[in-house]
């Protein structure tokens, strides 16, 4: 059986990636800072581990002996991750567990990049072809830890991919993002305060997302691939289907707030390599990404 590391294993992303995992086969050892997660399913083996310590990054590494590793963790913290002096500390972190990774024989590797590593002033993003220009810091620290995982995988010979994700949705999101914060407000009964919604984007429903990085962990495709669903739709589109489903459309204000003057009209992914390369495609609709969506903040909001 396959043994693949993941971590950031509690994370939005890494979360959904874990049945991914074991419905692909594989021996799944999760990674978290904040021990086992005690109410899911028994066949992943939790590693609780602090990946800025380069003791227990090496001990993880001697005991597992993964042949892959799906390398998720990062903070993300909204609002704040765009400059955070976090991303020097995971570039850090994230250099010390490829190396332990491949001295301890790994095989594989696929780490989580971004969107935000593209010059969003072209629009469409294409790998290879659309120029490399983040403007955050966020955006400069995953560009230059995927150069630096790339050439190491080179002398290494080890295969490396990097998927870049664009714009997610779904269960787990935080609350305070656009889709869920326009949900949760709206099953509140409460306002929802929006731009004026013509920004095109791309889209990608959690689960499918996960799956999307599982297909190219266990592919033979190395490099840059966009993790995407490469079909547009304009963020007011996106709002009022969630007041469709909510059955709120009436508190949607769009124009309510200012777009940030860098706020980019267009920003959409060319996904040939996941399509014909990596041989995935979507399973979900955006009808169907949403409901799931809806459920799943009815029962959160029910809960609380």
């Amino acid at each position: 059986m396959k043994k693949v590391l993941l971590t950031g294993a509690r994370g939005f992303i890494g979360a959904h990636c874990l049945e991914a995992l074991l419905e692909r086969g594989f021996n799944v050892h999760a990674v978290s800072s904040r021990g086992r997660w005690n109410d899911y399913r028994e066949d992943v083996e939790w590693h609780h581990a602090d990946l800025h310590n380069g003791e227990h990054v090496l001990r993880l590494m001697a005991d597992v002996k993964p042949e892959y590793m799906l390398h998720l963790a990062w903070d993300v913290t909204h609002g704040v991750y765009w400059s955070s002096l976090e991303n020097l500390r995971w570039v850090k972190s994230s250099l010390g567990l490829l190396h332990d990774f491949i001295e301890t024989g790994g095989r594989r590797a696929v780490m989580a990049g971004s969107c935000a590593e593209y010059d969003w002033g072209y629009g469409y993003c294409t790998e290879n072809l659309t120029p490399l220009k983040p403007a955050t810091l966020y955006g400069i620290c995953k560009n230059a830890l995927h150069e630096i995982t790339a050439a190491a995988g080179r002398e290494a010979n080890l295969s490396t991919a990097w998927g870049r994700l664009f714009f997610l949705y779904g269960p787990g999101e935080h609350e305070d993002r656009l889709v869920p914060s326009v949900i949760s407000a709206l099953l509140k009964n409460e306002d929802a305060f929006c731009t004026h919604g013509e920004q095109i984007r791309d889209y990608l429903y959690i689960r499918d997302a996960a799956a999307a990085l599982v297909a190219l962990l266990e592919s033979e495709v190395t490099g840059p691939v966009n993790i995407a669903s490469g079909s547009p739709v304009a963020l007011k589109n996106l709002i009022m289907l969630a007041g469709e489903l909510v059955g709120k459309e009436g508190k949607i204000r769009l124009g309510a707030i200012a777009a940030a003057e860098d706020d980019p009209s267009l920003l959409l992914a060319n996904t040939e390599r996941l399509n014909r390369e990596v041989g995935w495609m979507p399973r979900y609709s955006m009808q169907e990404g949403m409901e799931e969506t809806v459920k799943w903040w009815k029962a959160k909001l029910k809960k609380a």
